[in-house]
């Protein structure tokens, strides 16, 4: 049953740095909105790549605030959520597998 509870538990640990990494790319891509970037460098082309599907379906359900995009900010709330909710209580799947194990 050990086994179980460490893929289980390897499976939250990859689902945390994943969920991390793409938090600091929505951070990248918020900072970089506040300046004028170049659009056809390679890295704001990536960082617009792979927030904007996730940014868009936010910014379609929230309703107009004048012009400010918080967006990035819901998103980030639901990876902190995510983070806390999802990956602790894969955890403590793990930790109850072994526990009862013994």
């Amino acid at each position: 049953m050990f086994v179980f509870a460490n893929l289980i538990n390897a499976a939250a640990t990859v689902l945390s740095w994943g969920l991390n990494i793409y938090m600091w790319v929505i951070l990248a891509r918020a900072f970089i909105s506040w300046v004028s970037p170049d659009p056809y460098n390679p890295i704001v082309q990536f960082l617009y790549k792979t927030t904007e599907p996730v940014l868009h379906q936010v910014r379609k359900r929230l309703p107009y605030l004048g012009g400010i995009d918080i967006s990035p900010i819901v998103v980030i709330v639901a990876i902190v959520f995510l983070k806390e909710f999802l990956v602790g209580t894969l955890r403590e799947i793990a930790a109850r597998l072994v526990m009862g194990a013994f």
